[in-house]
């Protein structure tokens, strides 16, 4: 059990971000097995097939990585991979630079990753980290760029539920519900933890909150320099993250963009690429391209190229399109 000491400068401090790079990380962990219950089963399924198909060498970041074993020094994360964001939503470039600019310093770890890996970084962490970097930029456009708008949709709606419990009760009121694994009692939170245990005070920089899409059963702390305290925690309704509703176009949003482009944004309710689009739809590949095209002009749609294939995928914008027409609606941010 840790027990985090909050003042009242650390509560006036707390704060919320999401990370584009601890997805990375965690999305990996799922990969390489820790998803037990199955949850994120339909997105692992399309993400190995996608990166097999790629035939790339991710060893770089995958082996800097490790899952539970037993020992103390298992599962644990080294702190320079992913380091706590310092702005509320950060682009994945802008922590990739951060990731690029690490100290030598920093570049240690006790978790179980290959000594050969560490040695390198050390001996050249320019070049290691430029790689180390690279590998995070490939597997995000491979592996979770095209679900972004989907687990981002997911992610704010938790932060705007939490910042409505802090107006409405203060901390106690915050993180009365943020976990069952984290409690609250008389300024300090206690957070359950398989090894480690202690009081930490945060000496006024505040707590910085972070949900998960891929985090889920456990929460992950980050309490030591020169790290911002952090809590990655899972989002409230991530059960529901990879649901599928029957697409139902709606009249409103066909009378703005006409129907064959209507019933396609519907339709990507998840990545799919022009084949599964024209069978899903009855529309001719050749239609569907064009209609895709104008909608990614627009703004509406991405492009992601997964191995051999393209991938086309809702933007937050046509996630925000599609749910005020009414149709096609993306997850629903209450309790799964």
């Amino acid at each position: 059990m840790i027990e985090i000491e909050l003042g009242l400068e650390d509560v006036a401090r707390t704060r919320f971000a999401i990370s584009p790079l601890w997805e990375v990380v965690a999305s990996i962990r799922v990969l390489k097995g820790v998803d037990a219950h199955g949850l994120h089963r339909t997105w692992a399924d399309r993400a190995r097939q996608q990166l097999a198909a790629a035939e790339l060498d991710l060893s770089p970041l995958f082996d800097l990585i490790p899952l539970p074993t037993g020992s103390a020094r298992s599962g644990r994360i080294p702190g320079f991979i992913c380091p706590p964001p310092t702005t509320p939503l950060p682009s994945l470039d802008m922590e990739l630079a951060t990731v690029r600019a690490t100290p030598s310093a920093l570049l240690h770890t006790t978790a179980e990753v290959p000594p050969a890996r560490m040695a390198a970084l050390r001996a050249d962490p320019t070049v290691e980290l430029g790689r180390l970097a690279d590998a995070i930029e490939t597997y995000w456009e491979l592996a979770l760029a095209p679900y972004w708008s989907r687990i981002l949709t997911l992610l704010e709606g938790d932060i705007r539920y939490r910042a409505g419990r802090l107006v409405e009760g203060g901390a106690q009121h915050l993180f009365a519900d943020l976990d069952p694994q984290v409690t609250w009692a008389g300024g300090t939170l206690h957070v359950a933890h398989r090894t480690a245990h202690g009081a930490r005070q945060l000496a006024g920089q505040g707590l910085l909150l972070v949900p998960s899409a891929f985090v889920w059963p456990r929460v992950f702390s980050v309490l030591t320099e020169p790290w911002l305290p952090s809590l990655r925690y899972p989002p409230r309704a991530v059960g529901t993250l990879w649901e599928t509703r029957p697409a139902t176009v709606s009249d409103a949003l066909a009378g703005v963009l006409g129907r064959s482009r209507a019933t396609l944004l519907t339709e990507l309710t998840a990545p799919a690429s022009t084949t599964d689009l024209a069978r899903r739809t009855g529309l001719t590949p050749g239609g569907v391209s064009q209609h895709l095209t104008a909608l990614r002009t627009a703004g509406l749609v991405s492009a992601h190229r997964a191995g051999r294939e393209v991938l086309y995928a809702r933007t937050r914008a046509g996630e925000i399109v599609v749910e005020a027409a009414g149709a096609g609606s993306p997850p629903s941010t209450a309790p799964a």
